[in-house]
């Protein structure tokens, strides 16, 4: 006797979730399982597990013939989360679940992957996909019980963690074979996530570490406090790394729409560690110089997945020897240093992934890192020099608003140094600072001075001292700035300010500004 049963699960693309409506449809016939509605080779071969976890929970196939619809079926669906659902799709049609029960799935979104002995594993994406079923209006979600922490963070949804598929088939009423019970039992014990916090944690990097570079430190602080990319140039061991890497401790923590965006972004990359809560401290990306395109943007076969641009989103990323990048990966940031978001288009669809980040470059000033002050410790050639430095191209060195020159620490300053302020000092002028200028941009789009727009910082509206600008346009003309650079220093320039206190920026803070854009040039 013909039957046909629906239930729910989701599919992402990048961030976005889409609710899937699971068709099965099972008929007298030759044994057959047809899956169509654009699955790619994850779905495809759910037919297999779902197949031998049914066996496995005393399902007889008999002489049946199963077609599944994946509805919408232009939606490309990827990943092995519909296991679940179609699993239990497959039991509706078969008429091997109350009617009660098939009530129930329709309001009721599937999330896991079968083992071939029925146990449910967890997947990636848990979260979008619980805050996609949200809303949509679906009122309780069934996720693998590894999961449950992660889709706890959605609230106001009713979840069901289940670690086998019989223990899902008891719990919609269905009959499960007292052999089964066993295996269910075996899958609650073997669960493989430990509780965060087990291990030690490493210590939080804290600027009071550094010692000296006064004026790297401030130009930190200045990066911080208006979102600004920086550039940091100088030999090696002279504390580039040391420093970018203290950068999120300045900054000031997510906010609860930033941070849902975060933790988002890490559990489609599988790396979210749930039993922590919301990502709420800003991202550090360090990708090696080794690294792919496809491993700092994003991509991969299938799905695009998100990279080290997305990871880094509302917080840094820090490319370390950036001259020793491949040009096509360092040009490929462009894009969302301007827009902070990446579009990846591959075969198996298009993914638009957040990429507002803030971009730290360290760099030595030449291969063999000496060519600082007088070079004279330097062993390479003027065309080595060039060439070297000359991989982090114009466009690119053109968007980042910050360059300073780090130079090496002596004997004499080290035993001089006392200990620099602590990271939480520094940040609490650096959230003031914000606090000021998210005032003054309150009935503008924007809440930080590195999202301002060239036109209208350059405006009346802005506030900004025409003399000010008029200056700019003298360096514009010579050729030592670029437009995107006049208003780069402008916004830098409002940033000093924020962190003076003042109403707007003045010639002192606009020389400031430009120093720092220029590594030492005044206008």
């Amino acid at each position: 006797m013909s039957g046909l049963a629906r239930t729910l699960a989701v599919t992402l693309t990048g961030l976005t979730g889409h609710i899937v409506e699971v068709e099965a449809h099972c008929a007298p016939g030759l044994p057959a399982f047809t899956l169509v509605g654009l699955p790619d080779a994850a779905v495809r071969e759910s037919r297999e597990r779902v197949r031998a976890a049914l066996s496995t929970c005393g399902v007889t196939w008999g002489e049946r013939r199963l077609t599944v619809n994946l509805s919408p079926a232009d939606l490309p669906k990827t990943g092995t989360g519909f296991d679940v659902s179609l699993a239990l799709a497959v039991l509706a049609a078969r008429g091997e679940l109350p009617r009660r029960a098939l009530a129930s799935l329709a309001d009721t979104v599937l999330i896991g992957e079968l083992g071939l002995d029925a146990s449910v594993r967890p997947v990636r994406g848990v979260l979008p996909a619980v805050h996609a079923a949200a809303r949509a209006g679906v009122g309780r979600v069934v996720v693998p019980a590894e999961a449950r922490a992660e889709a706890g963070l959605v609230p106001g949804m009713r979840i069901l963690a289940v670690s086998h598929l019989g223990e899902l088939i008891a719990a919609l009423g269905g009959e499960v074979p007292a052999a089964v019970a066993g295996l269910v039992e075996g899958a609650r014990g073997r669960r493989r996530h430990e509780p965060a916090g087990s291990a030690d944690r490493a210590p939080v990097p804290d600027l009071a570490d550094v010692v000296g570079q006064d004026g790297a430190r401030h130009a930190l602080e200045v990066a911080a406090a208006g979102g600004h990319h920086i550039l940091l140039v100088g030999p090696p061991g002279a504390g580039k790394t040391m420093l970018a890497e203290r950068l999120p401790s300045i900054l000031p923590p997510l906010g609860p729409a930033d941070a849902v965006t975060v933790t988002s972004i890490h559990s489609v990359a599988g790396i979210l560690d749930a039993e922590r809560g919301l990502v709420t401290t800003p991202p550090l990306r360090s990708p090696h110089h080794t690294a792919t395109r496809a491993a700092v943007i994003g991509g991969g076969s299938g799905m695009p997945r998100p990279g080290d641009a997305s990871l880094a989103h509302c917080g840094v990323l820090l490319l370390d020897e950036a001259p020793e990048f491949p040009a096509g990966v360092l040009d490929c940031l462009r894009q969302p240093l301007e827009s902070g978001e990446v579009t990846i288009d591959r075969i198996g669809g298009r993914a638009t992934y957040p990429a507002a980040f803030q971009l730290v470059l360290a760099a030595n000033p030449c291969p063999c890192g000496r060519a600082t002050g007088q070079g004279r410790g330097c062993t390479c050639t003027s065309l080595q020099r060039r060439r070297y430095f000359s991989r982090l191209s114009g466009p690119l060195l053109d968007r980042v608003d910050i360059q300073v020159e780090v130079g090496a620490v002596s004997a004499a300053e080290l035993s001089r140094a006392v200990p620099g302020e602590s990271s939480r000092t520094v940040a609490a002028r650096v959230a003031s600072a914000r606090r000021r200028a998210a005032r003054r941009l309150k009935n503008t789009p924007w809440s930080l001075m590195s999202q301002v727009p060239g036109p209208w910082i350059r405006s009346e509206a802005s506030g900004t001292d025409p003399a000010l600008v008029n200056r700019l346009m003298g360096a514009l003309d010579r050729g030592d700035l670029s437009l995107r650079g006049v208003d780069r220093v402008l916004r830098l320039a409002w940033t000093l300010a924020d962190l003076d206190g003042s109403d707007a920026p003045d010639p002192t803070h606009l020389g400031t500004a430009l120093a720092l854009r220029t590594r030492g040039a005044r206008p």
